[in-house]
């Protein structure tokens, strides 16, 4: 049970809630379509403070992303206009971003727009089919990646529930190179529209929260291959637990998606190449009120346990969000 102190300041702690990831629109590789490489990632947004925020300003997000995974070497993959025979990977990725929420509603919505860059560095080791045979490569590059900008991010609160609404749009700003394994972009654009509700129990501390999107990707210019559409789920359960001036938030973090339509590549390379991929680890956090700001610190880690033409690893994120107090709702 929270204090009445603790509680009051939860209370005005989730009117303030921040999104920090904004869910499944982060702009750097994640592991799933051409490549085993889409703007889906695992992780991006499940938790308490991926909410919509509901109060008036500026947050400011500083976001760090390392992955590691492999694919069997029984699976061909398209790569760049490669095809190769399993993968080896390894991506770190840093991605600071902002977004403003405007003061008047819209629909009874709290309405904010927002953009996020990245800078990636990728190391990719693979068997090339070619004329020759069977040739094992490895690349590393490192990069500008791909921007995410948000036009549209509404958040809608209603006693203990919070809906929320988005349409992130990715921008192939990346550098990329037909014909080169790691590629810190992508080289083509998608939208994920997404929608997502959450519960908060103010008097215990305990939240439960489930975003679902579906991410739409646009043809690759220079390979002419357009991956197939993703539907994806990300949810959590958490507890939060008074610890000095702030808030410990400990809990458990799932995901699950499923290609729900087929790759189409020139010359069908690998065929439909369809792919799905499930996860479940802890998250642990910290939340800091400082007056009229917020501050926030999360860890994740979430271990692939199935997936299908895709690789398998671990996702281990480190998140930190400032937002600035107006003292408006």
């Amino acid at each position: 049970m929270l204090t009445f102190s603790a509680h009051k300041r939860f209370k005005n702690w989730r009117q303030t809630l921040c999104i920090t990831a904004l869910l499944s629109l982060l702009p750097f590789s994640a592991h799933s379509t051409e490549g085993g490489i889409g703007y889906y990632v695992p992780g991006t947004a499940a938790t308490l403070i991926d909410r919509a925020p509901v109060q008036t300003g500026w947050v400011f997000e500083a976001i760090y992303l390392n992955y590691s995974g492999d694919l069997n070497a029984n699976v061909d993959l398209p790569i760049a206009g490669l095809v190769t025979a399993g993968i080896d990977v390894q991506l770190n990725s840093v991605v600071p971003g902002a977004f403003y929420t405007f003061e008047n509603t819209v629909l009874g919505a709290k309405y904010s727009v927002g953009a996020f860059a990245s800078w990636v560095d990728v190391d990719v080791t693979g068997k090339i089919e070619s004329s020759l045979g069977s040739l094992r490569r490895s690349e590393s590059e490192s990069g500008l990646g791909d921007t995410t900008v948000i036009p549209l991010l509404m958040g809608w609160v209603d006693g203990n529930w919070q809906y929320n609404a988005m349409l992130p749009v990715h921008a192939p700003t990346g550098d990329y190179d037909v014909g080169r394994l790691a590629n810190p972009g992508l080289n083509y654009w998608a939208v994920d529209p997404t929608f997502g509700v959450a519960y908060s129990n103010m008097e215990s501390g305990f939240n439960a929260t489930l975003f679902t999107g579906l991410t739409i990707n646009q043809e690759n210019s220079d390979t002419d291959y357009r991956s197939g559409r993703l539907l994806h789920f990300d949810g959590s359960l958490q507890q939060m637990v008074k610890a000095g001036d702030g808030f410990v938030t400990m809990g458990v973090e799932a995901f699950w998606n499923n290609q729900i339509s087929d790759d189409k590549n020139q010359g069908g390379l690998v065929g439909p190449f369809r792919q799905k991929t499930a996860g479940i680890g802890p998250v642990i956090g910290y939340m800091l009120p400082k007056g009229k700001d917020n501050i926030v610190f999360e860890f994740r880690w979430l271990p692939q346990l199935d997936s299908t033409n895709t690789t398998e690893g671990d996702y281990f994120w480190l998140k930190f969000v400032y937002q600035l107090g107006t003292g408006k709702k």
